[in-house]
């Protein structure tokens, strides 16, 4: 059976972290990487030190709905997309994640929209465009990576469920006709909502679509670990090795290399 490509998702905040992190994670095992410019405008805390029940104290980084967020005018866009694209050397994926679907970037939706343009300009190798947008900026975004040669990804994130596998299959059916790759992203409450991105990928697998399902929280990662069995083309990975990762529904990008092998996919 055909290996999904691996991205890794940058969990950087600066540009030179991204580009540390981007050779870090070619390294590790990763095919393609997430660049989420809308993670530069996070300021990232020092950890906090917190007492054990054993009396010893650790380290611990506040979780990221705690940090702050910088203003819209604290990176030029231009520049920082420029340096990106000149150091980093496997192909990227290019995504400026809005507040409604879980993202960070601080300003208003035109201007999240222009440095999505800017992306396209730059002829990065991957878009990701939300379904979310206004249909005519949404059309002409679709119309601007084709002609600058930029594969499309038609992407929705719903931070509040699941929605039942059936509607999830009809998603990726109707955005597969103009994308180069649809993914879904859910919140999953329970290993039932889990259960149903596990169904979706069950019910596409032999149709032709290029797709990407997953959910975030505990049973996210089924989809992610059983992808080969389940059609899935792209598994979006992490070089986090934080301690039970998987109660995020995330894996690291060698785990996930290790469990493919250990079943034989």
């Amino acid at each position: 059976m055909p290996e999904p490509t691996i991205c890794v998702a940058l969990d950087s905040t600066t540009v030179k972290a991204m580009v540390d992190e981007a050779a870090r994670a070619s390294t590790a095992g990763a095919d393609i990487v997430e660049i989420r410019f809308d993670r530069l405008y996070l300021s990232k805390p020092a950890p906090v030190e917190v007492e054990q029940e054993d009396g010893e104290t650790k380290s611990v980084m506040p979780p990221e709905s705690e940090w702050s967020i910088n203003d819209v005018s604290s990176i030029d866009a231009e520049a920082s997309i420029q340096k990106l694209k000149e150091s980093i050397g496997i192909p990227v994926i290019f995504t400026n994640r809005p507040a409604r679907e879980g993202g960070f970037f601080p300003g208003t939706e035109e201007e999240r929209i222009e440095v999505l343009k800017q992306a396209i300009a730059s002829k990065v190798s991957w878009i990701d465009i939300e379904t979310s947008i206004e249909e005519a900026e949404f059309k002409a975004l679709n119309e601007s990576a084709k002609k600058a040669g930029c594969k499309i990804i038609h992407s929705s994130h719903d931070i509040n469920g699941t929605p039942n596998s059936e509607d999830i299959a009809a998603y990726v059916r109707e955005r597969s006709e103009t994308s180069d790759m649809v993914k879904f992203c859910s919140t999953a409450h329970s290993h039932l909502d889990a259960l149903q991105i596990v169904d979706a990928a069950i019910d596409l697998k032999g149709e032709g679509h290029e797709y990407s399902l997953m959910a975030i929280n505990s049973g996210g990662d089924w989809a992610r670990i059983h992808a080969p069995v389940l059609g899935v083309s792209m598994v979006y990975a992490t070089l986090s090795m934080e301690h039970r990762i998987s109660d995020k529904g995330l894996i690291n990008v060698r785990d996930l290399r290790d469990a493919w092998t250990l079943l034989e996919y």
